[in-house]
């Protein structure tokens, strides 16, 4: 079964745990990138960040090679924006149907609460199941024993999904 990690990764941290699991998994690692680019620092951040998850935004994005019948598996990761997935996600999933894949979902904040992000992006996909879900606290940023064995426990379902 072929395997694809799709991620948007503002600040690094998201980035960094996707390219542990399509690392560990031997994985299509896709990133999303949005033409125009978020403010990553400051007051503006937040703002703008905040405003466009909130607002359901779809922003253009940068072309990126991601073919849903070459994948079984589809994980997406995104970072957590207030309390929902990224913007760039949302057209990722306006853009491609995957509710027939298995999927599942990586969501890393600052906060810790990342199962409403998860819930919204579950239902966004389209999917009545997810393989596997795991939220992370900033997994780049401030690697912690709680990280990674949430990361490994990830990494281990989704072993067991490829191989089923």
């Amino acid at each position: 079964m072929k395997t694809a990690v799709i991620f948007y990764s503002l600040e690094g941290n998201t980035r960094y745990a996707a390219q542990r699991v399509a690392g560990a998994l031997d994985a299509d690692l896709i990133e999303l990138k949005p033409v125009k680019a978020y403010p990553d620092k400051g007051f503006k951040k937040f703002f703008w960040g905040g405003k466009a998850a909130t607002m359901k935004d779809m922003p253009k994005l940068e072309p990126y090679d991601f073919n849903g019948d070459d994948h079984e598996l589809v994980i997406l990761c995104t970072p957590v924006w207030a309390g929902t997935f990224t913007p760039p996600m949302r057209t990722f999933l306006s853009e491609n149907d995957i509710s027939s894949k298995k999927v599942a979902v990586l969501a890393s904040s600052s906060g810790g609460n990342a199962e409403k992000c998860i819930a919204g992006l579950k239902e966004a996909a389209g999917v009545d199941h997810l393989t596997s879900q795991v939220g992370l606290v900033d997994p780049g940023d401030k690697p912690s024993e709680a990280n990674e064995r949430a990361l490994y426990g990830f990494v281990e379902e989704l072993r067991a999904a490829v191989n089923s």
